[in-house]
């Protein structure tokens, strides 16, 4: 077991940094309350499980399993401990405001894009509680226990999830697009860890050469494993009408004017977005919600 304090020089809110990596309400693999969160995942050494809490000064982190030790030394970038967001200004009175308001919130730097990538692909044009709900059965049905003393579990690795069989996917409530999506970025794994190392530009270029990805998705999983402050989501369904409605009052919008009202907060339009997240509302809607679908019925 590793154990470490990581100091924060400014407020902290580990729920608000970390929300983004959990997968809807039950998601088998992390446990989010206000002040402290529980995470299980894949580390180069292998299986860990990590709790992190405030705590006086800073965040206390302990970590079980044998990639322990490397999730501890990682932890700082996880929590956000060097965003502050202190260079980030703008003469947005709105956002100004929203920014004092929530100064603990910070963008994570998760690293392992590989198991990121899975449940973005499961988002792909399904609504969010299809995606939440096919990522649980299939990390429920192929993942194992995560080491420690939370009851958690691991998702499937890159190699389980390619020798799935096709009415594996299935049964999970996954089609055979996303699913053949998933499985060719696990036999890319290794040569896409290697791209990520160039950081998120040089990750997001090369991914979106991959049949099925899109720049949904590696903006998607920039944000995330990279801390990518300025990864705006395009190709989203709700995003642009959410965006204009709370800047501008506009109740319509696609991708083009999100990202024209967006460009004076570069390089922090993530961060608008996700300050907007905080307080936001949606405009009113016109049409009835999308009606869910089981894949399994399918």
């Amino acid at each position: 077991m590793g154990t470490r304090l990581i100091p924060l020089a400014a407020p902290g809110e580990l729920r608000a940094t970390l929300s983004p990596l959990g997968r809807g309400p039950h998601d088998p693999c992390i446990a989010l309350a206000a002040h402290e969160v529980w995470r299980a995942t894949h580390t180069p050494d292998g299986p860990a499980t990590q709790h992190l809490s405030m705590v006086d000064g800073g965040v206390g982190v302990e970590a079980f399993g044998p990639g322990a030790e490397w999730l501890t030394e990682r932890a700082a970038a996880l929590v956000g401990a060097d965003d502050n967001g202190a260079e980030f200004a703008t003469s947005d009175s709105r956002i100004a405001l929203l920014h004092r308001r929530y100064p603990g919130l910070r963008m994570t730097i998760a690293g392992n894009p590989i198991e990121l990538m899975v449940p973005t692909i499961l988002e792909q044009k399904v609504t969010s509680v299809e995606a939440h709900r096919a990522y649980g059965r299939l990390v429920r049905a192929h993942g194992t226990r995560a080491p420690g003393p939370r009851e958690l579990l691991l998702p499937p690795t890159a190699a389980e999830l390619v020798a799935l069989p096709s009415f594996a996917w299935h049964a999970c409530g996954v089609e055979r697009r996303r699913a053949e999506i998933i499985r060719e970025v696990c036999r890319r794994a290794s040569s896409i860890e290697r791209v990520a190392e160039g950081g998120s530009a040089v990750f997001q270029d090369a991914i979106t050469s991959i049949p099925g990805i899109g720049v949904w998705t590696a903006t998607a999983v920039a944000q995330l494993a990279f801390g990518d402050a300025d990864a705006v989501l395009v190709g989203d369904f709700h995003l642009p009408a959410f965006v204009a409605w709370n800047l501008v009052g506009e109740r319509e919008a696609d991708d083009a004017r999100m990202l024209e009202l967006l460009e004076p907060f570069r390089p922090h339009r993530a961060r608008v977005v996700a300050l907007l997240g905080r307080e936001g509302a949606h405009p009113p809607r016109r049409a009835p919600k999308r009606a869910l679908r089981d894949i399994r019925r399918i």
